[in-house]
């Protein structure tokens, strides 16, 4: 089976590539990519005007199943993903019960495999039920299929267990995704602390609730050598103290998620608790660090933190909500809007940030376009404007800030192994779902 992509700006940071070229995919692989490939083929993309880029790889997402399905399921997620562009995805472990053991990993990728063409590749939690105490056995963990450990969702406060996390993912070649933020400091705080939260009649989250463990797990990963990866970073201090242990050649690397560049605490207005996530939106100094911390490189990737609520919890006054919004159908977009259009990256930065990046910090020959790999691909039209309509999600959550926000950028087409999973064309959107099994 042949498809052709023609015409399109190809996009490859693995090769350096950034030119209007051909795509052939055979079987699933990529066959070749060059001008004017006149190759007989099954189907033919006519992709002027639009980037082609290695399919988008979201490392920190949250899928809610087992135990959350009425937020969001396997499929659902699965479903939004394939709608923003993604191929490859990586949950986090706080599900109930967590993932935690090789049965929950096998459960996650086998429920996967059940549902959807796309690729989801977990994430386990560093101790057991993260109640952070107890560690995981890392080294089956990984065999069995997840591609990190982490608390997310909670630190790991305790500095020693932390430690000897490091210690065990280091041995076993692991990455830990740590979760940044000091639970205690915390305390009841749910939006960025300063003035607006005090006229707002909130309680705050100062910086150093996440800047002190950041501080922290950048010293363990240079004690113990861990690979660390810093979760949905927030502050200035926390680009600075990364940008300071890189120059040291430290293995660390960092995200930033699209609200974390777009929004500021000074867009929370009222009780609308869609703008309530955590870390939570920061100053403009903050969200300026994040861009330039993009812009130069300091930090690696933009992941969403997907995180879905049913609508009655979201409905809830702020203080009482949950945090998190969902993110997998508005990153693209954002990105375009806020980075790409204003200069702030190219396209080849972004198709490293949202997928070549990831690939490398999780392990995976995936996210780029060379011709012998597996034909993921992202083909977004970078210069349709539209408005965000959160009914339109494929998401369960429709808990978003960003619902009626003109935007630029809309993913075209999502591939996995060559198989369209998502197709777009004004008036028509296609989500392919795998077929699942009917019972006799």
């Amino acid at each position: 089976m042949k498809m052709l992509i023609k015409n399109g700006r190809i996009i490859d940071p693995a090769s350096n590539t950034d030119e209007v070229k051909d795509l052939l995919v055979t079987d699933g692989i990529i066959e070749k990519v060059a001008k004017d490939i006149d190759d007989a083929s099954d189907s033919i993309i006519d992709a002027k005007g639009c980037f082609v880029m290695p399919g988008l790889i979201d490392i920190h997402v949250h899928f809610r199943e087992p135990g959350f399905e009425h937020k969001e399921t396997i499929r659902t997620g699965a479903r939004a993903a394939a709608r923003g562009g993604f191929t490859t995805v990586c949950p986090m472990p706080n599900t109930k019960p967590v993932i935690d053991s090789v049965e929950m990993v096998e459960y996650i990728r086998n429920k996967a495999e059940e549902v959807t063409d796309i690729n989801i590749l977990p994430i386990a939690s560093i101790t057991a039920g993260q109640d952070g105490e107890y560690l995981t056995d890392f080294e089956n963990l990984k065999e069995a299929g997840a591609v990190a450990v982490s608390e997310d969702g909670r630190s790991v406060m305790n500095a020693r267990v932390a430690r000897q996390a490091m210690r065990l993912a280091a041995e076993v070649d692991i990455p830990v995704f740590a979760h940044c933020e000091d639970k205690n400091l915390a305390a009841r705080g749910v939006m960025n602390a300063g003035n607006h939260a005090r006229e707002l009649g909130f309680y705050g989250i100062m910086n150093a609730v996440e800047d002190i463990i950041v501080a922290r797990d950048i010293l363990l990963a240079k004690n113990t050598g861990a690979k660390l990866h810093l979760c949905h970073c927030s502050t200035e201090d926390s680009v600075r103290m990364i940008a300071d242990a890189k120059k040291e050649g430290m293995d660390i690397t960092a995200e930033v998620t699209p609200h974390h560049f777009t929004l500021t605490e000074d867009d929370i207005t009222g009780d609308d608790a869609n703008y309530k996530m955590n870390p939570p939106l920061r100053a403009k100094a903050d969200r300026e660090a994040l861009k330039e911390g993009l812009k130069e490189g300091v930090m690696d990737v933009i992941s969403t933190d997907h995180a879905p609520h049913h609508r009655t919890e979201k409905e809830r006054p702020f203080a009482e909500a949950p945090f998190g919004i969902t993110g997998l159908e508005t990153s693209v977009s954002l990105t375009i809007t806020e980075l790409v259009d204003k200069g702030v990256l190219t396209p080849l930065q972004m198709a490293e940030r949202m997928s070549y990046k990831p690939a490398q910090i999780i392990n995976s020959d995936k996210g780029t376009l060379l011709p012998g790999r597996a034909a993921d691909i992202t083909i977004i039209d970078p210069n349709e404007e539209y408005v965000i309509d959160s009914t339109l999600f494929a998401s369960m959550g429709k808990n978003t800030p960003f619902n009626g926000k003109t935007v630029k950028g809309r993913v075209r087409y999502t591939m996995s192994d060559g198989k369209v999973v998502y197709s777009y064309r004004p008036g028509c959107e296609i989500i392919v779902d795998k077929d699942v099994p009917k019972l006799i």
